[in-house]
């Protein structure tokens, strides 16, 4: 009977298979996210216009956008939402993004208070604070 040698073996090395099937996970996460985050705000929606205010810098905040139609109706992600359920989506945003989480109201420029008024409350309901208006400028 032949006794085996022991020869000297290769370094071990890492899988690297899982890492890139990550990697390209995240990459389309990112891409679909991005383009949800443009069809939304190209929403045909007339906003109303603005005597002053500030130019939008890009960042990389996170931001959630609620459209106010002139309807009354609420778009989250090009979805109808109510009142109710748009409390409990800002409070599942803020968990995961805390204090940096902007709201961003983009309403119809004939659409009235008292249909904006539920996103401002469910603001408050939720505790988030940095809200901002989308408007176009008194130029355009």
């Amino acid at each position: 009977m032949r006794i085996p040698t022991r020869a000297v073996s290769a370094e071990v090395g890492f899988n690297m298979t899982p890492m890139i099937d990550v990697v390209f996970q995240l990459i389309i996460f990112f891409l679909l996210s991005n383009h949800l985050a443009k069809q939304e705000k190209q929403l045909p929606l007339p906003l109303p216009a603005a005597r002053s205010g500030l130019v939008e810098a890009a960042d990389a905040r996170p931001r959630l956008t609620v459209n106010v139609l002139a309807d009354g109706t609420l778009l989250v992600a090009n979805r109808p939402i109510r009142p109710e359920e748009l409390v409990g989506l800002l409070r599942e945003r803020r968990a995961a993004h805390g204090d940096e989480l902007e709201v961003r109201i983009r309403a119809d420029r004939g659409v009235l208070y008292r249909r904006v008024e539920p996103v401002m409350i469910a603001c408050v309901q939720a505790q988030i604070w940095n809200v901002a208006y989308a408007v176009v400028g008194a130029s355009r």
